[in-house]
């Protein structure tokens, strides 16, 4: 490798220098990069199922003091939704509820064909909620002093609809009510008849209030209670037919939703339409009990319809 000799003004001394470019001089002292700041750090840190938002308030509000509130917001008493089973342990003596049918599963009698199949969402269903086998769980059990036939929906398997396996479970309660002489008393909250089954899910309509006929016929009471949501095939059947309706504060219930009745008549809807208050205003509704109230209310209830066949026992 050739050299080049550079002579310096000034300098005896030849310095002699590599032909190739020198290299960078050496960086300068290095200061640490501040850490970009994410909004997900504090996230990570709160494990999930310890806080839950109300959607109203939107406090946050710890798990456990809501289900021991019965999941009713602390901060502004909004009714949050309840699973069928957690009711039952509101309501009920402790180790009286002899749960009927419990085996009995829905099938697809339809073959119905969609982007995902009948079957499919069934198990999906059944694998979320691992006590259900599907939206209704009815047996016998004692509520106060009184042996009741009692039949509670969960919104949560397949959004509480109604299909063969809801009506026949709610019709072989009312018919055990009636075979015993006892109350029937069915928490209600559905979003309606259920698609999948097509006609076979109307049927269950005319079947259960059938069923409720022939109970009526015996002297017996029906109380229902209707639960937010509900709607359409449920609310147009055994739901509206009690002897006393229930509600709980600010449930909707109606046969169709309100932007589908805005839609087909064109005209504005009053303020609170299709709220449990506006139906009680209305005459639909008997009374709207608070759900830490509903046992107590029901027992009243109960000890006042079934005086005349206690003293005739």
């Amino acid at each position: 490798m050739g050299t080049k000799v550079i002579k310096k003004r000034g300098i005896d001394v030849e310095q002699v220098q590599p032909g190739l470019t020198p290299p960078p001089p050496t960086a300068g002292p290095s200061f640490p990069k501040k850490p970009r700041l994410t909004g997900k750090s504090k996230k990570r840190d709160i494990p999930e199922g310890l806080w839950s938002k109300c959607p109203r308030c939107e406090a946050l509000i710890y798990d456990r003091e809501l289900d021991d509130n019965l999941k009713v917001c602390p901060k502004c008493d909004h009714h949050g939704a309840i699973g069928a089973r957690e009711r039952i342990h509101s309501l009920v003596e402790t180790c009286t509820f002899e749960e009927m049918d419990a085996g009995m599963e829905s099938v697809d009698v339809l073959r119905f064909k969609g982007v995902a199949s009948y079957e499919s969402k069934l198990a999906a269903y059944k694998k979320k909620s691992s006590l259900l086998k599907d939206a209704v769980v009815t047996g016998v059990g004692t509520v106060g002093s009184h042996r009741v036939a009692l039949g509670v929906m969960d919104f949560g398997f397949l959004g509480g609809s109604m299909g063969s396996v809801v009506g026949e479970k709610l019709a072989r309660l009312i018919e055990t009510g009636t075979d015993r002489g006892l109350p029937v008393v069915v928490f209600s909250t559905s979003g309606g008849a259920r698609m999948y089954e097509g006609m076979f899910s109307l049927m269950q309509m005319a079947k259960t209030c059938g069923a409720l006929a022939y109970h009526a016929r015996q002297r017996l009471p029906y109380i229902s209670v209707l639960v937010n949501p509900c709607y359409a095939g449920v609310m147009a059947s055994y739901a509206s037919v009690g002897d006393l309706i229930l509600a709980e504060p600010e449930a909707m219930i109606g046969f169709a939703g309100p932007r589908v009745i805005r839609d087909t008549t064109q005209a504005e809807l009053p303020d609170g339409f299709q709220t449990s208050e506006f139906l009680q205003k209305h005459g639909l509704i008997d009374a709207i009990i608070h759900r830490r109230d509903m046992k107590t209310r029901l027992v009243n209830y109960l000890d006042f319809m079934m005086t005349g066949r206690r003293v005739l026992a």
